[in-house]
């Protein structure tokens, strides 16, 4: 089960929100409007959040001037859900993934939900709903809604969807990862859904990118734990590996968050091929790399049993 991505407090956009029914999920490209009153708050990297429906029985927040309409509980949900739109004003398709955080009205985060959108057209807009679905027991009432981080990369480059296989034959993709005493460690894993063989002897290539997808100068790729931490298997030696479809590899990133002299660095982006010449994906484990200027790359070999 993956787990829950840490905030980016810079990019959350809070947005207390009148509205009047329930939001269907609209289709990629749907150009009927989303129900409830529009809104005139500003998007967060082309996303915004356009109304909240608010179920019968939930406290209306007034403290600040709004209210929200209370709409009858579906069976089985909370009934809160928030209708949104998605716009992309580059010159590009781009594929966005989309953490929603559903809040109190004092702002302490209840639960959240991430939203992928895929093959948004340049100039195009694509409407949805995020549902909060069961609260956890003992949780307080969700009153907002706020689009508290947004990435985009080309869709040709996006990871695949689950279950779904690329031409190449290959799924590259990351985990969520672990974190503890400034120590970052993100998987990366590599599934053969292709009906061939699939050969890997080395690392994976990696290229670092900026929030605007340009390189970023000033880090240092070094393949093994580079001196990070040990006891990680960074240090496992590149074996060949031969995937017969269905089979997997794994490999990973690994840095510390220390900050001390010096400007500190952020990389949102990694772009990744499997080896050279190989088609890329860019992946977002957003490292925070501190003032290092070092991040560790794993050779590439097969999961635990």
């Amino acid at each position: 089960m993956r787990k829950v991505t840490s905030l980016l407090p810079g990019l959350a956009a809070l947005l207390l929100l009148t509205a009047c029914g329930s939001e269907q999920a609209g289709a990629p490209g749907a150009a009927a409007p989303a129900s409830g009153t529009a809104v005139t708050a500003p998007p967060v990297d082309g996303v915004r959040i356009t109304s909240v429906s608010i179920p019968l029985g939930t406290p209306t927040p007034s403290s600040d001037g709004f209210s929200v309409h209370a709409d009858p509980l579906p069976t089985g949900d909370s009934g809160i859900s928030a209708a949104y739109e998605v716009t992309n004003s580059g010159t590009e398709a781009l594929t966005y993934t989309i953490l929603f955080d559903f809040t109190t009205d004092a702002g302490e985060v209840m639960s959240n939900s991430h939203e992928t959108v895929r093959s948004v057209g340049p100039g195009a807009t694509v409407r949805g709903t995020v549902r909060l679905g069961v609260p956890a027991p003992g949780a307080s009432p969700v009153t907002r809604v706020k689009v508290a981080r947004v990435t985009k990369v080309p869709a040709a480059e996006a990871p695949p969807a689950s279950g779904e296989c690329p031409p190449s034959g290959i799924r590259l993709f990351t985990d969520d990862g672990d974190a503890a005493m400034g120590l970052r460690v993100v998987g990366l894993h590599l599934e053969n859904c292709g009906k061939r063989d699939y050969s890997l002897d080395g690392y994976p290539l990696l290229e670092l990118l900026d929030k605007d997808l340009s390189p970023v100068q000033g880090v240092r790729i070094v393949h093994g734990s580079g001196g990070i931490s040990t006891g990680t298997g960074f240090d496992e030696p590149s074996r060949p590996l031969v995937l017969k479809p269905g089979e997997s590899a794994l490999s990973g990133l690994m840095w510390r968050n220390t900050t001390e002299s010096g400007t500190a660095v952020n990389v949102p982006y990694v772009r990744v091929r499997a080896e050279q010449g190989a088609d890329p994906v860019t992946v977002t484990p957003h490292l925070d790399l501190g003032t290092t200027g070092k991040l560790a790359v794993r050779a590439w070999t097969r999961p635990p049993k």
